[in-house]
């Protein structure tokens, strides 16, 4: 099979979705693998590197794309790249459907088969391509929120763990998974006090048993969030609910209670954000704007900012599915996988995940009927 790798496209987006490992292990099974020139430069991996290991340098997105029957990315594709995609061709990176229907339609009318790395989940609930990326948004939202909570940067003015004499910053996480647990271990090594609001007490009471520090659980409800966000310094949301847009748990009137110079990260806003007064998203550029006197930060690709962390931290999870693509071909690799099965949200002009059918109101089909 020919697999395609192009340079990522979207703003300050600077992962690649191939190592040299990938490439390595694609080629040694008999693939090719074409790599846009200049597509790991921002993760610190030269096109010599590629070559090394057998991979083929072009100069172009439009000579992968035109070439590739496997497109891996890391991000959805843009406008321009849906252009080149064609029927048939199999697209597997994150794509957030639900709460984009331009993308969506863009995808179903090229007829193209989307997988989307966040909806691949295993028999035990657990997303594992989602899961490394996952673990660095929530450790940089930590630093993040820290960051512009100082006065310099528009904030309050507070350290997060405070010294001795004086209180440390509440950080208040909304969802108890990947993201609210690394956020959690970070405000806690920090010095901070958290709260982890979710709506399993499984979760919570499993939470209580590995983290430590000034830390405190709270069951999801409207009144335990509002009390919650009232004194909250750092406000984290942490909500997902697989391949579904994120539900708006915290409202405007909530976010209005909040002290001046407080921080909102939202890790959510690629599915849709779970923080009312995120109508937005913003860039790694111009990261913030200010609502209610509340610095709200809402960047869809937190983990772009430390790519070479991330591009590793990825494709070690990605290769073995890759491989399995790769290898097997789409059609016998999702009748065969019932979790990667799952990755599949489009399929040949047909929506193939219920809950992106029912973010936009499209019918449905499974992926196993589509192939039928």
């Amino acid at each position: 099979m020919i697999v395609g790798v192009p340079k990522e496209v979207k703003e300050s987006e600077h992962r690649v979705a191939a190592t040299p490992a990938v490439v390595e292990e694609l080629v040694r099974h008999g693939h090719e693998v074409l790599i846009e020139a200049g597509a790991g430069l921002g993760s610190g991996i030269a096109d010599e590197e590629y070559a090394a290991v057998g991979g083929r340098i072009v100069g172009s997105p439009a000579d992968v794309y035109a070439s590739a029957e496997l497109v891996v990315k890391v991000k959805e594709p843009l406008p321009h790249e849906i252009e080149m995609l064609r029927e048939g061709q199999v697209l597997f990176a994150y794509l957030h459907l639900a709460p984009d229907r331009e993308l969506t339609q863009g995808l179903l009318d090229k007829g193209v088969v989307g997988i989307a790395y966040e909806t691949v989940q295993l028999p035990t609930g657990q997303l594992p391509l989602l899961m490394p990326m996952s673990e660095v948004a929530g450790r940089m939202a930590i630093q993040i929120g820290a960051s512009f909570l100082e006065r310099v940067r528009g904030g309050a003015g507070v350290l997060l763990g405070g010294i001795p004499g004086v209180e440390p910053a509440q950080v208040v996480i909304v969802g108890g998974g990947t993201v609210g647990t690394q956020s959690a271990k970070v405000a806690l090594g920090m010095g901070a006090h958290v709260t982890i609001i979710d709506n399993n007490v499984e979760r919570l009471r499993y939470l209580e048993d590995i983290l430590q520090g000034r830390f405190q659980t709270r069951m999801s409800n409207r009144y335990e969030i509002a009390r919650a966000v009232r004194t909250a310094d750092l406000l984290v949301g942490a909500v997902l609910i697989p391949g579904a847009r994120t539900p708006r748990l915290v409202t405007e009137d909530m976010v209005a209670t909040m002290k001046a110079g407080s921080v909102i990260i939202d890790v959510a806003v690629d599915q849709g954000g779970c923080i009312e007064t995120i109508d937005r998203v913003t860039t790694h550029t111009e990261p913030t704007f200010v609502k209610h006197g509340v610095i709200h930060y809402a960047v869809p690709n937190i983990p772009g900012a430390v790519p070479r962390t991330s591009t590793f931290g990825l494709t070690n999870v990605t290769l073995p599915y890759i491989l399995e693509l790769a290898n097997k071909g789409y059609r016998r690799a999702a009748l065969e996988n019932p979790s990667l099965a799952r990755g599949v949200n489009v399929c040949l002009g047909e929506v193939t995940h219920p809950a992106v059918a029912e973010a936009h109101s499209l019918p449905y089909r499974t992926v196993e009927q589509v192939l039928a």
